[in-house]
């Protein structure tokens, strides 16, 4: 890959279009962050549960606030590898310079802004419930999914995944004539797909790049012109899994970073760990570090603060600005690595080992303390049942068409989830159910399964 190609400003959608944007005020690539924070389906992350559920008392992260946290993150990263790009490639055409000094921030940050976009609602635990039900399709249902549809769409389904509908979300055009869904331009979209393969190909760890899917069996012709646009290679011949575009690193340890400090934060607030605790995680962080960030100087500031909460705050933005230094710093030294398609660790694991092994340890009491927490099952439950509910309705609307409850059911569903009584089309009525369940709010799903169950009739 080279630095050159991989800043394309060609829109999907738009192949036959002017590359550049002709406005003097926002650039192709600013554009693009506005198109998703004013979109409908980023605005519903607000009401999308990130860990802990909503809402509350005590006010938590949604999966809106953290991809607004995650964007300022990355326009940092963005900024200090763009740098880093420019200044070793003093001889570049000055539109080489003025992308890496001024541009890669906001494609950073527009693809941070939109790494959570297609999530179902209710965490993680709405991917599973997704994968679950398909799953454990049985009688007609399960024999029509075997027969009627190819291997590939069956996996899609049985692997349901975020990170592939979140590239669906973006470029698909659902039931509108306009091509392309929200027309990033190729460089914004190749920063969000972090498993660059299809679900044939996908959920083979350890391996990174395959580790999930990044994209689904109807957008991969999209996938692919945006390889050949921007010079992503084929790491394996015919089987649809590609080298990782190295904007994928700068926007994943984004993502790293925030959910690491912030569920602690979060933690806090709710009384499930202690200032005590967080301050000896923290503050490890610069057990080997001088000037600006040694120990001694950010734990004399942190025990002046008095209110716990400005003191987690004010640990919170060093540390950021610590690791941010850091990691472009290691973007670089992984450049040629970055750009042979063959780095297969995030930046995040390539820290010191000192510092490593405080991520490990943070990671470690998470998912003791955090994840498994009594109001995080509960929500995740919740979600299994919810969704796992309207999945077998509008399933049974889709594969009984004619019923009279299918028919009001199929009234449920908006327009643009596009609904077709041809018996060929069993996939993509399958998709169409799926997208509107996982574009859901929290809040809408509950709703909804309420009137539907009749717990709830107004």
């Amino acid at each position: 890959m080279k630095w050159q190609q991989l800043y394309s400003s060609q829109r999907s959608g738009s192949e036959f279009k002017e590359k550049t944007s002709p406005q003097n005020i926002r650039t192709s690539f600013v554009r693009d962050y506005d198109r998703i924070i004013f979109s409908s389906a980023f605005r519903r992350l607000q009401n999308k549960t990130q860990v802990f559920p909503l809402p509350g008392a005590v006010f938590v992260h949604n999966r809106l606030t953290h991809s607004l946290e995650v964007s300022s993150v990355g326009r940092s990263l963005g900024k200090a590898a763009g740098d880093l790009i420019a200044d070793k490639y003093l001889n570049e055409p000055e539109q080489f310079k003025e992308f890496y000094r001024y541009e890669l921030p906001s494609v950073i940050a527009a693809g941070c802004l939109a790494h959570d976009i297609g999530n179902p609602p209710f965490g993680h635990s709405g991917e599973d419930a997704i994968r679950i039900f398909f799953n454990e399709l049985e009688g007609d249902a399960k024999k029509r999914f075997d027969n009627e549809l190819s291997k590939a769409q069956q996996k899609d389904l049985l692997y349901f995944e975020g990170n592939a509908n979140a590239f669906r979300t973006l470029t698909h055009n659902f039931n509108e004539d306009k091509q392309g869904g929200f027309q990033l331009t190729y460089a914004t979209l190749a920063s969000i797909v972090k498993y660059p393969c299809d679900s044939l190909s996908g959920f083979t760890k350890p391996d990174l790049v395959t580790k999930k899917s990044g994209f689904f069996s109807t957008e991969l012709h999209t996938y692919k012109h945006l390889a050949n646009i921007l010079g992503i290679p084929e790491l394996r011949e015919n089987e649809n899994v590609y080298a990782r575009h190295p904007f994928v690193f700068l926007v994943e340890a984004a993502d790293d970073i925030c959910y690491r400090i912030i569920d602690f934060e979060d933690a806090f607030k709710l009384g499930i760990i202690s200032i005590e605790q967080i301050a000896a995680f923290f503050l490890a962080f610069f057990d080997k570090e001088e000037g600006y960030d040694a120990r001694e100087k950010i734990e004399k500031t942190f025990t002046e603060i008095k209110d716990d909460n400005k003191k987690i705050q004010f640990l919170r933005a060093r540390i950021i600005n610590l690791l941010v230094h850091k990691l472009s710093d290691i973007f670089m030294e992984q450049e040629a690595n970055l750009l042979s398609g063959t780095l297969h660790q995030s930046l995040i694991d390539l820290l010191p080992p000192e510092q490593l092994y405080i991520i490990k340890q943070i990671d470690d009491y998470s998912i003791t303390n955090i994840y498994n927490h009594r109001s995080v099952v509960e929500i995740e439950l919740a979600g299994y049942n919810i969704i796992g509910y309207l999945l077998k309705e509008f399933v049974y609307a889709v594969m009984h068409p004619y019923t009279a409850k299918a028919k009001k059911l199929k009234n449920l569903i908006p327009p643009q989830f596009v609904i077709s009584n041809e018996p060929s089309a069993l996939f993509t009525n399958l998709q169409s159910v799926t997208d509107f369940i996982a574009g859901m709010t929290d809040l809408y799903a509950v709703d909804l399964y309420r009137k539907m169950t009749g717990i709830s009739i107004v």
